[in-house]
């Protein structure tokens, strides 16, 4: 019997790239590859790669500088690159890091099997040509991590927004979207397989259009269908855009117990100047419409939300009105970042990166702690307050107790007694940080 050989493969970025690099897993499966932890042991290490910020590329780079290390002491290690970096970069990273063999964009993970024989005979390979109809519906994702009780399911890919500052619809392509039936067919496996919580995942969730019977069903119609798989998985999705976040939308959250009560919308900047720069479509008011049709449908909903500190020429105007947007929300957490100027987007061809870097730090630095003050406040009110809870594992710090997370997505640390990994629990919430929830068993 032929030996297996082995596969390391080190995600970086968003919950799209996880959902991939669970695809990937799948395809080298069928190339009597088997995915290991212990990259010392493998065959075939694979950086699966965002482009979205700067930081992010610089990581990537030191880890393959890392990388060429070890390959000096394992000549036959293969050393590959895939998603948003290597569609990218292409040929300048064959280029630059010579270690690299394999160089794979997001649409060309079904052509492993063969770039990888292109490997073994010596060549370097690369695919990294985008595709207008790619959705991997039909693969099987391996589930590489976590617990066994939440997932990923990619519903669509691309994006077609081009928001001045994002490099995705240049790396991940057109939209597309999976057939709805494949989507339903997955939640009921993975249901059937232990999991209790699902996260439909695209770039904008609500740009899904899938057709059943020779009809067109939205992203609605189909969170419905997900919901309806079993009461007792929970459904969760990211990420929504706010210019097209629909009442029917909300209004299926509100009719579904097992839809969770959280959405991510981000903001981007809460002054309109800024969104206009930003290509983002819509404005502060529209923004905060939404947001108050989120709060009189679902009441009791958490929303979270994204910002970017710094974009070019943000005044400090523009900076306070972020920051009163901030408090007229009253967001329960927040991603936020400094602008990194990504090439060949709209802002790096329009418009010139003005904004000071200390200038940017400071402001950044003046969100993250406003931020950190709603989160505190937002977890203080949950005090005295009984949540369902679904238990994802042990906790870090005992094994007496457990981690999960409410509908509303906070996380809660409570006694283990004789629950498990998987099971719904009844807590009540004794006390907070700006982070965690810790409370006690509901019997």
């Amino acid at each position: 019997m032929e030996l297996k050989k082995k596969a390391y493969i080190e995600t970086y970025g968003c919950q799209m790239n996880i959902s991939d690099s669970e695809i990937v897993a799948s395809i080298l499966e069928t190339q009597n590859y088997e995915s290991t932890t212990d990259i010392k042991a493998a065959d075939l290490i694979l950086l699966n790669t965002c482009s979205i910020r700067d930081n992010a590329e610089q990581r990537v780079r030191n880890r393959l500088n890392e990388l060429h290390a070890l390959k000096r002491k394992h000549p036959g290690l293969v050393i590959g690159l895939l998603g948003c970096m290597a569609e990218r970069l292409k040929d300048k990273l064959l280029e630059e890091e010579r270690h690299i063999d394999l160089i794979v964009g997001p649409d060309g993970y079904r052509q492993l099997p063969q770039l990888l024989e292109q490997v073994e005979s010596g060549q370097k390979a690369i695919n990294v040509l985008l595709s207008a109809d790619e959705t991997y519906a039909d693969i099987n994702p391996v589930r590489t991590g976590g617990s066994g009780v939440t997932a990923f399911i990619s519903i669509m890919r691309g994006c077609e927004n081009f928001c001045a500052y994002c490099v995705v619809p240049y790396t991940r392509g057109k939209e597309r979207s999976r057939n709805p039936q494949t989507i339903i067919k997955e939640a009921r496996e993975l249901f059937d397989q232990g999991f209790r919580e699902v996260t439909l995942l695209g770039q904008n969730v609500n740009s899904y259009h899938g057709e059943e019977n020779g009809l067109p069903l939205d992203f609605p119609a189909l969170l419905e269908q997900v919901a309806s798989v079993n009461p007792l998985l929970r459904i969760r999705f990211a990420t929504s855009h706010p210019k097209d976040i629909s009442d029917t939308l909300l209004e299926v959250i509100a009719a579904h117990e097992n839809i969770c009560k959280s959405i991510h919308l981000p903001i981007q900047s809460g002054s309109t100047r800024m969104l206009g720069m930003m290509k983002r479509s819509y404005t502060r008011d529209w923004y905060m419409d939404r947001i108050a049709a989120i709060r009189r449908i679902i009441p009791g909903c958490a929303v979270t939300t994204d910002i970017i500190a710094g974009f070019c020429s943000e005044t400090e105007e523009d900076h306070q009105e972020t920051i009163s947007a901030m408090r007229q929300v009253g967001y329960d957490y927040a991603y936020m970042f400094k602008y990194s100027e990504r090439p060949n987007t709209i802002a790096a061809r329009k418009y010139p990166d003005d904004v000071p870097e200390e200038v940017k730090s400071r402001r950044l630095d003046e969100i993250i702690s406003l931020q950190q003050e709603l989160s505190l406040k937002s977890n203080k009110l949950e005090i005295g307050k009984e949540y369902e809870v679904l238990a994802e594992g042990i906790s870090k710090r005992s094994d007496q107790q457990l981690f999960g997370r409410t509908s509303q997505n906070k996380v809660v640390v409570f006694p283990r007694e004789s629950y498990n990994p998987g099971d719904y629990v009844n807590v009540k919430i004794l006390s907070c940080t700006a982070a965690t929830l810790r409370g006690e068993l509901k019997k």
